[in-house]
């Protein structure tokens, strides 16, 4: 395979971590009688730009389609993040009614609900039907579409060019990062900003977060990657953040390579310097990735199988995408975990894919009245742990798996 950017023959692994089905296809009662389609889930880095990738073995279509059951709106700490992220940018990029936002992957209207709450012009671009349509009714103008030059040149030529584009946690998520950022760079007014946030590749090694891996995440993203591609494609980086979100990430700032003016904030390079420092752009910082994961997988299952030993129940809570890479990886089944609880009504009643381990509704919880609650989104820790407190009543504890066993 040559590098999704650059074009580089890959040769350094990071992980195998065998085949699974892709993380969102939840499985109905009539698709449980069915097979599944189990893809390869291996990723590579590439030694000459640095940005990490998974193996291509199948297409965006097959991952996001019309069914796709992930709702941004259903995590409270999101909600906050994206109306904050509103408030801030209108703040420092002085957004008006007479300003145009557009958002790429706006899903459900998480994040330009608030737009509209400003009575900021604003379109969202959104792939899945499913989401898209709890976006059309929250009033909010979708573009039902992948994203790329294409679109792009379509949007430019209805007279829609933006002065604000957020891309949370989309950049990752496109097999052609050259045509995605391009697209970018088209769509911008001349003063434009464009935002992107995506989880960041230094907290990913540094915390073994392996279980953010799945076939929905075709890069896994540094700034230092991010800049080169961005610098290729039209866009010139001016800041970035470094945020808690997604277990740590950043916020990149661009602005169009060719008429932007805004000069570069010091933090771009102290960034730079740091991944740089840590080993980003160097093989020996990739060699024991593996043996991690292998390690925590193996110490979840030993704490599973005990607790079952001692006549314990472990339910799991949130049925993410991240917690479907460490059940299929580590061959969880429903004898070790009974069910898992979501509060996104679209995936209670279905079935994890590949565990198929039922999808369940909060309730079970107060009447089963489990030892154990496994926190698979552990990013969202806080939230659950907060949510689900009264599990402390009959002496139940949470768990998470991630970057090691921990009984909190």
């Amino acid at each position: 395979m040559k590098c999704r950017h650059c074009d580089t023959e890959l040769t350094l692994p990071l992980i195998d971590l065998g085949s699974s089905p892709p993380s969102n296809a939840y499985l109905t009662t009539q698709s449980l009688k069915a097979p599944e389609k189990w893809f390869p889930l291996k990723v590579l880095v590439c030694k000459s730009c640095w940005l990490v990738q998974t193996e291509d073995y199948t297409g965006a279509n097959e991952l996001f389609d019309a069914d796709y059951a992930y709702f941004s709106s259903f995590s409270d700490s999101w909600l906050k993040h994206a109306e904050r992220y509103v408030s801030q940018m209108a703040e420092r990029f002085q957004l008006s009614t007479r300003s145009f936002v557009i958002e790429v992957a706006a899903n459900d209207g998480y994040l330009l609900q608030y737009v509209k709450q400003k009575s900021f012009p604003c379109l969202g671009i959104e792939p899945t039907h499913s989401t898209a349509q709890a976006a059309r009714e929250k009033g909010i103008e979708i573009v039902e579409d992948f994203f790329g030059v294409m679109l792009a040149k379509k949007l430019i030529s209805q007279g829609k060019q933006a002065d604000l584009t957020a891309a949370n946690n989309v950049l990752a998520h496109v097999p052609d990062i050259n045509d995605f950022v391009t697209g970018f760079s088209l769509l911008l007014k001349p003063e434009g900003v464009a935002t992107f946030e995506f989880p960041h590749l230094l907290q990913l090694i540094q915390h073994a977060q392996f279980d953010t891996i799945y076939h929905e995440h075709f890069s896994y993203l540094s700034l230092s990657a991010v800049q080169r591609i961005f610098d290729l494609n039209g866009l010139q980086v001016f800041d970035v953040e470094e945020l808690s979100t997604h277990g740590g990430s950043l916020r990149v700032f661009a602005q169009r390579k060719d008429l932007g003016t805004r000069p570069t904030t010091t933090a771009v390079n102290d960034l730079l310097v740091l991944e740089t420092s840590a080993g980003i752009t160097s093989e020996s910082y990739y060699a024991n990735f593996q043996d991690r994961a292998n390690t925590i997988k193996n110490d979840l299952i030993a704490f599973l199988i005990d607790a079952k030993k001692q006549c314990k129940r472990t339910i799991a809570y949130g049925a993410a995408a991240k917690g479907n890479t460490l059940i299929n990886y580590a061959g969880i089944r429903e004898d070790l975990i009974s069910c898992v609880v979501d509060r996104n009504p679209a995936k209670q009643d279905k079935f994890l894919p590949g565990s198929r381990i039922p999808i369940v509704n909060e309730q079970v919880i107060r009447d089963s009245k489990p030892d154990y609650v496994l926190i698979l989104p552990w990013n969202l820790t806080t939230e659950v742990t907060e949510q689900l407190n009264y599990i402390r009543e009959w002496d139940g504890k949470f768990v998470t798996a991630i970057p090691h066993i921990k009984i909190l």
